[in-house]
């Protein structure tokens, strides 16, 4: 199985929370692989600049390339929110998932209704960085909810 996290973040490493996502990426291994992909250009930047749609539609265009092979399942605060063992069901008999975490200015409704699905972890608002590390621990939980392994206990 191949997780990806694909969150629109400037690259490189977040000494606060390098440690727990790395932590978390190595022992989701048994199950699955999960990769994070972080983007972020002078296009994203700019249109962040401009107006909050010209940043969801710069969002948009980051991601379109990764919705072309599994599961795509979006982070977005107005949706559904799910409780650990929805979650593990989201993962649940995919070969692929891709989780999109979007920028400052949330998603276009465009982007939403091409994802699989969307969901949330709560009306409170996280930073980006923190939304990661969450995002990581509760692929793990789902995970091994799903594995039968006793984590989750």
């Amino acid at each position: 199985m191949k997780i990806n996290v694909i969150i629109i973040d400037k690259k490189g490493k977040d000494k606060l929370y390098a440690g727990l996502i790395e932590h978390y990426i190595k022992i989701a291994k048994p199950f699955a692989k999960v990769e994070v992909i972080e983007l972020f250009d002078k296009e994203i930047s700019k249109a962040q600049d401009i107006s909050p749609q010209a940043a969801q539609k710069s969002y948009t265009q980051a991601f379109e390339k990764y919705l072309n092979n599994g599961v795509n399942i979006a982070l977005d605060p107005v949706s559904k929110e799910v409780d650990s063992h929805e979650f593990a069901k989201t993962l649940k008999d995919s070969m692929t998932v891709n989780f999109f975490i979007g920028g400052a200015y949330g998603f276009e409704r465009d982007f939403l209704s091409k994802c699989n699905k969307a969901i949330s972890f709560g009306k409170i608002t996280l930073s980006h960085k923190l939304v990661k590390v969450v995002l990581l621990e509760q692929i793990f939980r789902g995970l091994t909810i799903n594995n039968n392994h006793p984590y989750h206990k």
